[in-house]
């Protein structure tokens, strides 16, 4: 059990821990479409997804270049991209196993989403949430980003997230919000190792993942002489607790949490101990008083 306070509201945080898947194309792109009518869903059309223009795009230099956007294949007719086969397989592996088997499931998400919880998780492609907590089609409405980073309530930067968190609390009333961080990530890597001292080696990610800096902050304090691994280890996991910490700072939360109808949670997958830690926050919000 652990007491904080960010952005002014007091949290207790009690942790659980839990061990918590050919027909000829005369070019490469692809569509995979579902439908809820009776007939089964298409598999791939004979199209290409979209007809792109060539493109002007004007470099900082001041020359023009033009890019074409094309779709490739051999002469033959069978693409000559080897993803072809990779998301052909997929898809029918997700058709016959999945999708054919639950017409139930497919039905209902036919009509509509409800879905109970919102993920916000890592880009890295070793932390799919749905893969790691078998999360299934319509359970939950998730965001993943570099570092898994909820950033504070601002109209002007970060719409994406934030778009995102407006979305699920107000239109979809999702009941639960939960962060969830991991082991050995570069985002978190990233932000304990950037100088931030005016120069810049990246176009975004430093500017993004500072999102996270009073948990650098925090951990390079309490932890002075410890390896950088283990730093970057603590700092995953408060970082975690700081996105959680913005969420307040979102009005609509903040309405969720007094009203009750609203949880938020963090969470942590260790992908190399193949353990996955869920801790759950209670808060108390106190009535201001003028003097």
């Amino acid at each position: 059990m652990a007491t904080a306070s960010i952005n002014g509201c007091c949290l207790t945080s009690s942790t659980v821990t839990s061990a918590l898947r050919r027909p000829a194309l005369r070019r490469t792109s692809i569509v995979a479409t579902l439908d809820s009518s009776a007939s089964p869903p298409t598999l791939i059309r004979n199209q290409p997804v979209f007809a792109a223009p060539a493109h002007l795009l004007n470099p900082s230099n001041g020359r023009k270049e033009t890019f074409e956007i094309k779709a490739t294949s051999t002469d033959n007719g069978v693409p000559s991209d080897p993803s072809y086969e990779r998301f052909k397989e997929g898809f029918v592996y997700f058709k016959t196993e999945k999708y054919e088997k639950n017409p139930d499931l497919y039905g209902e998400l036919a009509k509509g989403q409800s879905p109970r919880y919102m993920i916000v998780a890592c880009s890295d492609s070793r932390v799919c949430p749905s893969h790691v907590l078998d999360i299934q089609p319509g359970e939950a409405f998730v965001v993943r980003n570099v570092a898994n980073m909820v950033p504070p309530f601002d109209q002007s930067k970060y719409a994406g997230t934030g778009s995102a968190v407006e979305y699920a609390v107000l239109h979809l009333k999702v009941k639960e919000i939960i962060v969830i961080g991991h082991s050995a990530c570069g985002g978190i890597k990233g932000l304990m190792s950037f100088p931030y001292d005016g120069t810049t080696s990246t176009d975004f990610i430093e500017d993004w993942v500072k999102i996270g800096m009073p948990a650098r902050n925090k951990v390079k304090a309490q932890n002075r002489g410890e390896p950088v691994r283990l730093q970057c280890t603590y700092c995953e996991k408060e970082a975690v607790v700081v996105s959680i910490g913005n969420l307040l700072t979102y009005p609509f939360v903040r309405q969720g949490l007094a009203n009750k109808t609203l949880t938020l949670r963090g969470g942590y997958y260790d992908f190399i101990k193949g353990q996955f830690d869920l801790w759950t926050l209670d808060y108390n919000f106190a009535s201001s008083i003028s003097v």
